[in-house]
């Protein structure tokens, strides 16, 4: 069995890793370039493989950056089966809709301001390319070993990263394969817990937080209550850039759970995503999904997702009117990294206000607005117009999806070989200064050597 790396390999996002097994070849993900916009410009260059060329795609998570060019894989050529658990095949179809929309859209504005003799700008994929691509899903449940190609078999296990996340196992050529795709921390509410992986023979781990531990869990959620606190004091909203699977929900199941606590109901809060409002119906679809504290929380009525404070903003003239509230609102909007969205819109009108709260709640890569503001930009640059920065930005790191630095040296650290060794490790999905801090410690406490891999590296199983 070996890998080959091409994305994510030295950066957070563009998962991309290539296996052959057994003669055939498969992807592990395939992932959209999120951050600045020569990243993004990256996501129209031609594949390092030929999509054609592979048999199988395995999806660890419904998250852009790890599914966000399926559509355009398929369109250049690739036929084979793509592999998901089956919430995250049911949240494949709501992300990638939105990115076809918001494609089409940028390249419909750009054909607009095209001068003669100008070439079109084609979007990077459209909705048509997505319902093609879904025509190509296998659902699996966690835990349920399936052959997808000839002399290979895979079993999906619980990440606790997202809803459906997955640790992919590949079992090939008489050896295993365990990807981490991202793994979440544990006592993440809503989520099961990261399952413990107890055999492998080469590991591909994210790296996210390698450089890092994150806060206790309960001090953050004190930290968001003490937030609401003072925004209501000082007269003004709160806005929380968050994805649209993951954080938006979380963020409401604590709302909902502390509502008496932190006076929740004296707020209006707002779900400004069309995208998240959808992604809502596929939790309700999936509660066998969640553990146990939240399966209790929603046989309750009213349900988290069903605050009756709790305004879900469908349409662009819904979102525009919440502008013209001043103070007292709560607005939980897209994108995360604040790079784009409806949030966008939310910050201009508030960044000027000092009694406005922005929070950050999950990572913010580099050359994004959100690590703009995080890094403490006193100005920046939005739709070409500079804005002051007078709002109170805080980071609520202890909410990340993301496990930190101790989390995954013990995932990693519940895994050996056949030998009782444990396996070689390659760093994926990670800045280099947290891969190299994760490898250092991963050298002193297993003795292994990790790889920090880049395009093009190869590992044999």
């Amino acid at each position: 069995m070996r890998v080959r790396f091409h994305g994510a390999a030295g950066e957070v996002t563009g998962s991309l890793h290539e296996v052959e097994a057994a003669g055939q070849r498969l992807v592990l993900d395939c992932g959209m370039l999120q951050g600045s916009p020569e990243n993004e410009r990256r996501n129209t260059d031609a594949f390092p493989l030929e999509p054609a060329s592979v048999d199988a795609l395995v999806v660890s998570h419904a998250h852009i950056d790890h599914i966000g060019r399926i559509p355009l894989f398929v369109k250049r050529g690739f036929r084979g089966s793509i592999h998901a658990q089956r919430a995250t095949a049911a949240l494949m179809p709501v992300m990638l809709m939105d990115a076809a929309s918001i494609a089409e859209g940028e390249a419909m504005r750009a054909n607009r301001r095209r001068r003669d003799g100008d070439p079109e700008v084609l979007p990077l994929y459209t909705r048509g390319d997505v319902d093609a691509a879904m025509a190509q899903v296998v659902a699996h449940d966690y835990d349920a070993a399936a052959e997808i190609l000839p002399g290979v078999r895979l079993t999906l296990r619980e990440a606790g990263h997202i809803l459906g996340s997955s640790v992919v196992l590949l079992e090939a050529d008489g050896r295993t394969l365990a990807f981490s795709g991202d793994i979440g921390p544990r006592g993440t509410p809503v989520l099961r817990d990261p399952a413990a992986i107890a055999h492998a023979d080469l590991v591909l781990m994210e790296s996210t937080y390698g450089d890092r531990n994150h806060r206790e869990r309960n001090a953050t959620v004190e930290e968001i209550g003490r937030i609401l606190d003072e925004a209501w004091e000082a007269g003004g909203n709160v806005l929380i850039p968050a994805f649209a699977v993951g954080r938006s929900q979380e963020l409401l199941y604590w709302l909902a759970l502390h509502r008496e606590r932190w006076q929740v109901d004296r707020w209006r809060i707002f779900l400004d995503s069309p995208m998240a409002a959808r992604v809502l119906d596929v939790y309700r679809g999936h509660q066998d999904l969640f553990d146990d504290e939240a399966r209790a929380a929603w046989a309750k009525r009213p349900d988290p997702f069903s605050m009756p404070n709790l305004h879900l903003a469908g349409s662009a003239e819904e979102s525009m009117a919440i502008n013209r509230i001043e103070r007292g609102a709560i607005v939980i909007a897209g994108s995360g990294m604040a790079n784009a969205g409806r949030i966008v819109h939310h910050l201009k009108w508030n960044l000027g206000r000092r009694q406005a709260q922005v929070v950050f709640v999950g990572y913010q890569a580099e050359g994004t607005l959100g690590r703009r503001l995080v890094d403490g930009a006193r100005w920046v640059r939005i739709h070409g117009r500079d804005y002051r920065v007078n709002a109170r930005v805080h980071t609520v790191g202890g909410l990340s999806a993301h496990t930190d630095q101790q989390g995954l040296l013990a995932w990693y650290g519940a895994i050996v070989d056949g030998e009782g060794r444990h396996p070689p490790v390659a760093l994926v999905h990670g800045e280099d200064r947290a891969r190299e801090a994760l490898a250092g410690e991963m050298g002193e406490r297993f003795g292994v050597t990790a790889t920090l891999a880049r395009p093009g590296t190869v590992l044999d199983a």
